[in-house]
Order: C-alpha cells, then structure tokens, then sequence
C-alpha cells in the first residue's frame, strides 16, 4: 500500500484521474443538475473548514466557510447595573417587562453582531461547458464529483484534518477561469434592519471591504473584522494540459495558522498523500458503526445524517453551531446568526455520537464546554449573582452570553442540560478518569450553582425564584412561572440525580448523599387531569408548540420509563397520546426527529417509523439539510420556511439508533421498538452505556446473532425476550437467565454471544 502511494505521489495526477477508489452506496447524494441555492449545494467538511458546491448563474461555485469567522464584539446591553437576575425577577414583580426586553431581548433582533460571517466564494466559469451530466457526493469518502456531457469531470473533497479543500477538473474543454468571490460587506443601498431568521445584511456590521490578491496561479482574500479579528482565504492551481489541480484554505486570527502557508504545505504533500490520508480517515469513520434497515427512505436519510456528522463534528475543533461550516452564502448574516442556541439546538446535535460509537467526535464539545469554564463561572456571578457554573442559552463563540428571549436565552438551568452529555461521556466511555478529571467537576459546578439559584419554601419544597418552558408564551412577562415547570424540574432532577451518582462512583459518598437530598427536596412532576404532563401547574399541553419542553423527563432525560412501573407509563403513554392528539401544527422538523426518540422510548415502532420519515420526506432539502419547515406544504407544519439548521438532522440519526438499541435502564434491550414490517434489521459496532460494542441481526423477524464486547470490562446486562431458545456464551460460560435479564461480568476485551441454540 505504501508503495502504492508513493507511486501516486511521484504521479501526482494520473494516478488518483484515474482511480480515485470511491465506494459507492444506495445513500449517495445524486442529481442531473448542479443545485442552484447555497442552501442545496453538496455539503464538504471537516468541522474546522467547509465547502457548499452548487452553481450561481454561469459559474462553480464553492461557498467557503470556517467554525472561527465570528464578530466576537460584545452585547453592550447585557453589563451595567441591571444586568442582574434578581432586577429582572423585580420587573416580572411589578408587572413592568418592557425594559427587560429592551435590555436584553431586542439587541438579538436589532443589532447584527455578535454574530457567525461567512468566508468567501470560490468560482469556475463554466459557461461554455454545455449541461452537467451528473452531481455525486460519495458518503463513504466525503468526496463530490461533477461530471458534463463534454467529457469533463470535477472531483474535490474537504480534507478530513486538514483546514484545506483539493480540487481536480479533467478534459476541461478550455483554460479555466478561477476568482476568488468576497462576501459584501459595502453596498451602496442601505441596509435595513432584518430578522435574526431571514439574516441582516451583512454590511450592517460596518467592514471595509476586503481585498483579492493575485500572485501568479493563486489568489488570496483578506478580510477585516471587528476589533482586529482577521481572516484569510488563499487558493492556489497548478494546470497540465486539460487538467487543473487545486487547494484552498480559510484561516483566521483565532488560530495560528495561515491559509498560504496551509496550501502550500497542501501542494507540497500532494493530492495522493492528502486524499490517501483522508480516506483513511473516513474508512474509520464508517468502520466505527452502521445500521442497516428495510426502509429505503429511513436508511438513506441515516446515512447522510451520519455523513454530515462526520464533517461537522471532531475532537480539536469547535462545537456544533446552528449551520456550522456551512454559514449561508446569500449576502445576508446566517439565520439566528449561526450561533450556539444551548436551549435545544446544540444537545440534539451530540445525540448520535454515543450509540454511534463517535465519543472522539463528540469531545469537541465536550472539550469546549470545559475550556470555556471561567467564562461561564464570570457570567454566573454577574447576572445570577452566585457561585457554581451557569452557561448563557444563547452564545458566542467563546462563550459570551447574545441575548434573545432570556427567558431561555438566559435561563438558570442551561447548564443542567449540558451536563448531561459530560454524563453520557462517562457512562458509554466507562472512562474513570474523565469522571474524575472533568466528568464529575463539571456537574459538580452545575449543581453548585443550581443549590445557590433555588431556595426551599415552608413546606420543605426547593423552587427556583422564576421558572420558564421553552418557548411558552414567548418571550413576554407570561414566560416566566412562578411555579417551577416540569422543564426546569426535570433538568434539576437529572442534575441532582447525576451529580449523586457521579460522586458515588469516586467514593465522594457524602457529596453523593447532600445531592441526592436536595434532588428529594424537589417537587413531583405536574400532570393534567388525563395524567399528562403539563408545562406546569395550571398550564397544560393544549396547543401545538415545536420544543416539547415539558416532556423532558420523558426523553432525552429518561427520569420516567416504562421499566419503572405503571405510573410511570400512564404518564408517558398520557402525554404522547396528548401530543399526537394535539398534533403537529406549530412543529418544527426536528420536532419530528425528537418525537420519533420519544415514540421509541415508549416502544412504539410504528410511531417512531412514522416520525422520522415524515421528517426526511417533508422537511428536508435536496441535500438532506434540516429547513425547520414543512417543504412540501402538505400539512405536516404551519411553519413552512426554510431556515437550515442542523440539530433536527443530528436527532433523526439517534431516533433510528434509539429504535435498534436501548440502554438507559442500565440493561441492553436489543431491536425495541421497531415496526412489526420490518422483518430484516441489523447493525453493527453501536455502543451501549457501560462500554460494550454491540452488532446484532434479525431475518425473517427473528433475532439470528447478537455479539456484545466489554471495551473496558465491567456489568453487563441484557434483557431476556427472545425465547428459551436462545442462549449466551461468554466465552466457555453460558449464562443463565435471571428474572428475564442475562447478567455476567465481563473483563476487558472480553465477548459474550447470544445466539439459537
């Protein structure tokens, strides 16, 4: 294989025209035309770097985008005296509201900044090319390929850890024009002021525009920002013959690297070596694990969300914003400026990478969560005026608190549901010492904070001093309750119950007991009077509202489960009947997604089935982006606009993950809620809670095979609901049922296999 390389290197083109070794799948993304809106274009990335391709007018064009292409300048409301929970407690008090939201709220709506920028635009004048004859983007190796009619052909790919893009067009029909196009930041007419939704324009930030430079085959773009942030783009080619072969790169101040610096060092390593290396990490990528299901329309969509995983989510880099390396290419600002919405967006977006087996993907998050510390701990003790970690719901880059509807924008228990993904790190990773270095220490700072905002009442009942639903009642005076909600409630639950749990396993058992007494001081979850939940008292579920925040407990959180007992399932079984009941007008597409997750924790296939493919069929583009609204306005939503985020398409992918392996009830329950048509099902390499890789199979609607490996040693226990005709060997052993559970402790590396006897 190295000399395979090696011989490619010294080849440079031929070798990779000529074999780029592609696999194709049935998933694959395939047109007869090249999409014509930024939105549809094919999707390249690495998390750190990013490419659209799709054309405008006559030309290519490759909209190019970077994690760090931010306006960092502050929110200059959110300082000074007022800028205090207890004054706003004070103002909702008075039943005086207004100047809370000119403080806090307006800003996000009026003000361009803090906000994500887009990069620049790479473009191909391709006028004289004739018709495109075929648009493929390859899954399983993130590489796009355009071919004409004409005989020419297109191939590029955003490096899998490089921040540079490669570009190879072959039989070009004549020399190639290639620009370099800048966004707009200077334009004669004015810019009016725009929603957060349909962006402002983009020279309401006041940049001098920048400038395109021309150096013999290469072109780099220079662009200002605010208060010294900077950013380069730099593309370079080399032509032979009827071949073009290029590289480009975005870089910006916040990182030490220059974009001429990375496409020469690009050039100088090769197409081979770099598309060999970045095979390779795809090929892992894919080996991690996959899922194979009878429902074309749900296997594809699976694949391409994990596609988009894949190239928006790593270890070193940031974490996922709303569009992350994808910023809208329009001359406008992104929708909700691109940024960090911790009210649902970013949590729903780490929802695959635990059963999927991508934790490394996932501790971008992680990491960034935990490097950001000190700046949540300041915007704690100002605005909330005490100790522990808080985090603003909607942020910056860094951390910084934007505004918006503080009511969740700001809201005392954000952090509460971050932590529960420092949680699962630690229960699917097994890793002592992530919960002994960063796990524990951050939930412990959570519930710090949440045990410093909450105080107990005469009757021994802990609240917290405002309470709020997202988004009930919007961002009016009626957002806040005085009671606690069952949204609040749930999150401080799981805080309280995790922080214990946490402790417990470090041998801090005077820690795990102090938290598992103030989770007992809390209040019951509020039920209407078919046993549903509410979003609190006095406010049931009686419209349809796209965050199905009083559901929290429920899933992701798992606080009710029907292994529990009766109660619980009356009120899980109440409360999805009352949604469905309610239905689906004011829903968004992840909506959908979140509803197939619930569907499947209550072991509904069917349901869950019906959700997810509605989701792809109704809410997606071309491209398989998540557009918030029902695209085919067929009335599945009233919403019907298509602002791109991604969190829904990150939900679908742990919905169907959530249908093939359960684990939350601390027993592996294989296949639990798939629909009674789905006869032939299987996956392989999913993780459960506890470190196991779990593959397994069904024919004909029977269980053939399942194979369980402890990653790190430990418990395991799997649910018995297959028959007597079934057993399980670890190894020399056959375990025995118990109770309907098989439970054996395993040593690390160690195999158990359930199979027909």
């Amino acid at each position: 294989m190295k000399c395979f390389y090696a011989l490619c290197l010294l080849l440079l083109s031929s070798c990779i025209s000529d074999d780029w070794h592609v696999v194709p799948t049935d998933s694959d993304m395939s047109s007869h035309a090249l999409a014509i809106t930024w939105d549809e274009g094919m999707p390249l990335g690495n998390a750190t770097v990013g490419a659209l391709v799709w054309q405008r007018d006559s030309a290519l064009r490759f909209s190019l985008d970077r994690v760090d292409l931010w306006d960092l300048r502050p929110v200059d409301s959110i300082s000074g005296e007022n800028n205090r929970f207890s004054w706003v407690q004070e103002q909702v008090k008075k039943g005086d509201y207004l100047p809370v939201q000119k403080k806090f709220d307006w800003p996000y709506d009026v003000m361009p900044a803090p906000s994500k920028i887009p990069g620049a635009a790479l473009e191909f004048d391709i006028r004289n090319w004739g018709a495109v004859k075929d648009v493929h983007l390859y899954l399983k190796n993130a590489l796009c390929e355009v071919t004409w009619k004409n005989g020419a052909s297109l191939r590029t790919f955003v490096h899998a850890t490089e921040p540079v893009g490669w570009f190879v067009f072959d039989k070009i029909p004549a020399d190639i024009d290639i620009s370099l196009v800048p966004p707009v930041y200077q334009e004669e007419r004015q810019a009016g002021v725009n929603n957060p939704v349909d962006g402002q324009s983009l020279s309401r930030l006041g940049y001098e525009q920048g400038s395109v430079e021309r150096t013999g085959n290469s072109l780099t773009y220079h662009q200002k920002g605010w208060n010294g942030f900077a950013y380069d783009v730099n593309v370079r080619w080399e032509k032979k013959r009827d071949q073009v072969i290029g590289v480009w790169s975005v870089t910006s101040t916040l990182a030490k690297e220059k974009a001429g610096d990375e496409t020469a060092s690009a050039m100088k390593r090769g197409l081979a070596e770099d598309y060999a290396s970045h095979s390779d990490y795809w090929t892992n990528f894919w080996t991690a694990s996959s899922v194979q299901v009878p429902d074309s329309v749900i296997q594809k969509q699976y694949d391409r969300e994990m596609y988009k995983l894949g190239a928006i989510a790593r270890e070193n880099s940031y974490p996922i914003s709303l569009q992350a390396v994808w910023t809208a290419d329009n001359g406008k600002l992104p929708p909700w400026k691109g940024d960090y919405h911790h009210d649902l967006n970013t949590q729903l977006s780490y929802w695959p990478v635990y059963k999927g087996n991508h934790l490394k993907e996932g501790l971008g998050y992680l990491n960034t969560l935990w490097n950001q510390r000190e700046v949540y701990k300041k915007y704690t003790k100002t605005y909330f005026g005490c100790e522990g970690l808080n985090i603003p719901g909607v942020c910056t880059l860094t951390g910084e608190p934007m505004g918006g509807w503080i009511q969740y924008a700001m809201s005392p228990t954000v952090s509460a549901w971050l932590s529960q993904h420092f949680y699962l790190h630690w229960k699917y990773s097994a890793d002592h010492e992530f919960l002994e270095k960063r796990g524990y220490p951050f939930v412990r700072d959570v519930v710090v904070f949440l045990e410093n905002i909450t105080s107990v009442d005469e009757k021994g009942v802990r609240r917290l001093p405002l309470s709020s639903s997202p988004e009930i009642f919007d961002n009016s005076i009626r957002a806040w309750f005085p009671t606690t909600t069952n949204y609040d409630l749930s999150l401080m639950r799981f805080a309280f119950k995790a922080a214990s749990e946490m402790a417990d396993s470090l041998g801090k058992k005077e820690e795990a007991a102090h938290w598992t007494e103030l989770g007992c001081q809390l209040p019951d979850f509020d039920t209407d009077e078919d046993g549903a939940l509410t979003f609190a008292k006095g406010v049931p579920y009686n419209s349809s509202h796209r965050h199905f925040s009083h559901a929290m407990s429920i899933h992701p959180l798992g606080l009710l489960d029907y292994s529990q007992g009766e109660e619980s399932k009356r009120i899980i079984d109440a409360t999805l009947e009352k949604m469905d009941e309610i239905g689906p007008d004011w829903w968004c597409g992840y909506s959908y997604s979140w509803f197939a997750n619930m569907k499947a924790r209550a072991l509904d296939g069917e349901g869950a089935a019906e959700a997810l493919r509605t989701f792809a069929q109704c809410f997606c583009l071309s491209n398989s982006f998540h557009a918030n609204g029902d695209q085919t306005n067929s009335g599945k939503s009233r919403f019907t606009y298509r602002p791109f985020t991604l969190e829904g398409n990150m939900a679908f992918a742990a919905g169907v993950q959530e249908m093939l392996l359960q684990d939350h009830t601390g027993r592996i329950n294989l296949f639990p809620a798939v629909p009674a048509d789905w006869k032939d099902i299987s996956f392989d390499g999913l993780r459960a809670a506890g470190a196991f890789i779990v593959s397994a199979e069904m024919k004909d609607g029977k269980l053939v095979r399942a194979e369980i490996t402890a990653e790190q040693g430990g418990l395991l226990r799997v649910l018995d609901k297959f028959g007597s005709e079934y057993e399980m060997k670890c190894g020399r052993q056959t375990v025995k049922p118990v109770n309907d559970i098989w439970e054996v402790t395993l040593d690390k590396g160690e195999r158990c296999v359930l199979q027909l006897r």
